[in-house]
């Protein structure tokens, strides 16, 4: 495969990436502190690991994937100088997120199975506060990083202008409507992280698309004149 094949092919894993996230944030987890049998039963469930494994995970390093390839993909457009900051704040912040996406994939039903079999001193588990740093700083990296991508597509001008704008769109709708807001009222996930996940999804699958279309070659409408005789 020629470069340019690989770089359409990565770019056909954010629509991907953006489905497997929708997936794996359509059923919130109760709430740890008011139901803790309730969280513990649905942490310990089989399906609680796949979709973490599967959608959070592997949706996290799907989109990496991703945002190398867009950003690699404008590298040769009139914004480079925006797509490669863009591109490097976007996937440091999604690797620092693949930090806790970790612990929530594996430690997290630990927690559960102990305090099912009887032990409820788990719930007094506190992780460090480096790893909520860590978690905040990556949601700010991968929220900025992914509005300066939608702008760099938006200004790409070989790329649909409201391609990018839809990918701004469904970053604010992911980030600050879903898991911020999730984060700061209920503690779990909202719809709308579901909804900006889809339209992520929409965003990439626009981008990936037109990507692999054939550029069309500008013709003049200057006729020759013919010579004088």
């Amino acid at each position: 495969m020629s470069t340019t094949s690989w770089i359409r092919a990565g770019l056909f894993t954010l629509p991907v990436y953006g489905l497997l996230t929708a997936w794996s944030s359509l059923e919130p987890q109760p709430d740890q502190e008011t139901n803790p049998e309730a969280w513990a039963q649905f942490v310990s469930e089989p399906s609680y690991l796949v979709s973490h494994l599967l959608g959070s995970t592997g949706g996290t390093i799907l989109a990496i994937f991703g945002v190398f390839a867009l950003g690699a993909y404008l590298v040769a457009g009139k914004t480079a100088r925006l797509a490669l900051p863009a591109m490097v704040t976007t996937v440091l912040g999604h690797a620092l997120l693949l930090v806790p996406a970790v612990i929530s994939t594996f430690a997290t039903p630990a927690l559960g199975r102990a305090y099912i079999d009887g032990v409820p001193g788990v719930m007094d588990v506190e992780f460090s506060d480096a790893m909520t740093f860590t978690f905040l700083l990556g949601l700010l990296l991968a929220f900025v990083g992914n509005v300066l991508l939608g702008i760099a597509v938006w200004r790409s001008g070989t790329l649909p202008s409201w391609a990018g704008a839809l990918w701004i769109a469904a970053t604010i709708v992911f980030y600050v409507f879903g898991v911020v807001t999730g984060m700061a009222t209920v503690g779990a996930t909202l719809p709308t992280q579901s909804i900006g996940a889809l339209l992520i999804a929409a965003a990439g699958a626009w981008i990936a698309y037109s990507a692999t279309r054939p550029r069309p070659i500008a013709i003049s409408t200057h006729q020759a004149q013919p010579s004088a005789l």
